[in-house]
């Protein structure tokens, strides 16, 4: 059975606002991905590609959702209607954001990982903080093996942090020295199976405070060993980026293409973050967060432009979230519907 409502005339209204709004990243999004079709082409496409012509976009068993997103029914339903709704929006894999969420009555790793396994959801990771003054803190700095026990106990194949890389501050040695932190962490992961993962925000791709000419993003990247370290790049943050840092302190110039980092390394980016946003200059990050599909990150060539690569289709994961959902099973369905539906063009 599709996982696509046929009849939704949200969906329908969405996936035409799609079409006319196209790419809204910039002008180096569009020299690589290709020139936005005019408003009635687009409209066109992305409409013909809802009935189901070409191949989905979308790479089989590969949605997931940040749990984050679904916090508030954790904590007043428990983890077992989440996943039996879940299952139902057509969800293969989900991201913890902590084991409980708050979450209605106690409840172990060994049940939710079954439970998870039950509603035919894989756990495929977890975001746990990177450091605090407390030492009994549930962090990387102050309790890696629990942290990882934890992790392995859940069957998970990658563990991470949201946090920034700015324990030390900001400046290129600063970064260099949470680089060897993360390597720390990385290997640690990896003599358990697992990838160690960062995942970004806006302030990554800021520049050092005592060398402004070098963007923090690159430090990190350079910093890490690629065998150890991985990144779990939250699209809509990163865009935000592009908005915030496209000049140095000084005014100069300094564009870049989030999509850039990941076509260079590909293996690099095992997860996503498929978060959406509506262009707004007046915002300081440049984007007001909606539903995937209603805003104007074009995900149709985004993702298409990483699965078409090589040998990397089924080698990513891409996790839907809205950090403040209007209703957060509606946001959950939504956004699954609208993903499934892209097409590719024939």
């Amino acid at each position: 059975m599709s996982r696509i409502s046929q009849t939704d005339p949200e969906l329908t209204h969405r996936l035409t606002r799609r079409g006319m709004l196209g790419v809204a990243a910039g002008a180096t999004a569009a020299a690589l991905l290709g020139a936005a079709a005019t408003p009635a082409t687009a409209a066109t496409d992305t409409a013909s590609g809802a009935a189901g012509r070409g191949r989905p976009v979308l790479p089989p068993g590969r949605l997931g959702i940040q749990l984050y997103s679904l916090r508030d029914k954790v904590s007043t339903l428990g983890f077992a209607p989440v996943f039996a709704e879940l299952e139902n929006y057509g969800y293969d894999e989900v991201e913890f954001a902590g084991y409980t969420q708050g979450s209605a009555g106690p409840i172990t790793l060994a049940q939710l990982k079954r439970l998870a396994r039950n509603h035919g959801l894989t756990p495929i990771g977890s975001h746990v903080g990177y450091y605090s003054s407390d030492p009994n803190a549930y962090t990387f700095a102050q309790n890696l093996t629990k942290v990882l026990d934890e992790a392995q106990a859940l069957g998970l194949k990658h563990i991470g942090t949201a946090s920034g890389p700015n324990r030390y501050g900001n400046t290129v040695d600063a970064w260099k020295r949470a680089a060897e932190e993360f390597n720390t962490y990385g290997a640690a992961a990896k003599a358990r199976g697992m990838k160690f993962y960062q995942h970004n925000h806006s302030d990554e791709f800021s520049f050092a405070t005592d060398n402004p000419k070098v963007r923090l993003y690159d430090v990190l990247l350079a910093e890490t060993d690629p065998d150890l370290v991985f990144l779990e790049m939250d699209i809509f943050w990163a865009y935000a980026g592009q908005f915030r840092f496209s000049k140095r302190p000084d005014g100069s110039a300094a564009p870049f293409e989030p999509l850039d980092y990941v076509l260079k390394q590909p293996h690099r980016y095992p997860l996503f973050h498929v978060k959406d946003g509506v262009s707004d200059p007046s915002n300081q990050f440049g984007y007001r967060m909606v539903d995937v599909g209603d805003g104007d990150i074009d995900y149709q060539r985004f993702i298409s432009a990483v699965t078409r690569l090589r040998g990397e289709r089924l080698a990513h994961h891409w996790q839907a979230e809205h950090d403040q959902p209007t209703e957060s099973f509606t946001f959950a369905r939504r956004s699954s519907e609208y993903l499934h539906s892209l097409r590719e063009k024939c």
